[in-house]
């Protein structure tokens, strides 16, 4: 094989390979909590906007949380069940969401949403690289 085609084989090879290195670390894994809400049919939209406003008050308020993105639904597939929102919690230990699971802020939140929440679904997992 010429050096060339050999050197040329290796960089595609190895150039999209990620090396865990003191410059260039593993990826930390990180602990997602995902929480869909389905609001009740009575719930006004004045009233899903202060659950929503609630909910992104959380990571001022509750220092274990590293991030929060949400959304609402927008898919096309009319699979959503109802759900129409969307958070991702972003912790780094399971004990950092063992303090916020029974935290005030968090509890004081949930007073926010219940007389407006007909569902609601969780799912943690750890992120996979």
């Amino acid at each position: 094989m010429n050096f060339k085609l050999l050197l040329v084989a290796a960089t595609l090879l190895f150039g999209s390979m990620a090396f865990v290195s003191p410059e260039n670390p593993a990826p930390k894994k990180m602990l997602r909590h995902v929480v869909l809400f389905k609001f009740k049919d009575s719930a006004t939209p004045a009233q899903v906007k202060e659950v929503e406003e609630a909910f992104k008050a959380l990571p001022s308020k509750i220092k274990q949380i590293k991030s929060l993105e949400w959304g609402t639904n927008n898919s096309p597939e009319g699979l959503n069940q109802g759900f129409t929102h969307a958070f991702f919690v972003t912790f780094e230990s399971e004990a950092d969401r063992a303090i916020y699971l029974p935290h005030p802020d968090h509890k004081a939140f949930g007073k926010v949403l219940g007389p407006h929440l007909d569902k609601v679904l969780v799912v943690d997992y750890w992120t996979q690289e």
